[in-house]
């Protein structure tokens, strides 16, 4: 058992509960964890028998272009859509963090974490 897991995409997106939040967009990160058995990639050296983590900034790219109103839609889109490219991998774990998140007052940034 392994991960492969790419940490820090920076994607502007037009994400948010609030319709002003989907006009004007803001940043957002996204953090992702594939958890799998590698040892086959490990043994032959062969990326067909391992999780391409360029098809994974593919996916997650794709995903940030839909807009959405919740984070935890985004999380879960993402994990659907890495599941089902990559049906053998046990489990997928994603953060979605919104960068100045309209709370009121200050935060760096706000984030959810799913793993499925």
């Amino acid at each position: 058992m392994g991960t492969i897991a790419l940490e820090g995409l920076e994607f502007f997106a037009y994400h948010g509960f609030y319709d002003e939040e989907q006009k004007i967009g803001n940043k957002y990160a996204v953090d992702i964890t594939v958890y799998a058995d590698f040892s086959e990639a490990a043994r032959r050296d062969r990326l067909s028998a391992t999780v391409n983590y360029e098809d994974l900034y593919k996916i997650t790219a794709a995903v940030m272009k839909r807009p959405a109103r919740l984070l935890e839609h985004i999380a879960h889109s993402l994990i659907a859509e890495i599941k089902q490219q990559y049906p053998t991998v046990d489990s997928v774990e994603v953060s979605v963090s919104k960068f100045n998140p309209p709370i009121g007052g200050v935060c760096h940034r706000a984030r959810i974490t799913l793993k499925e």
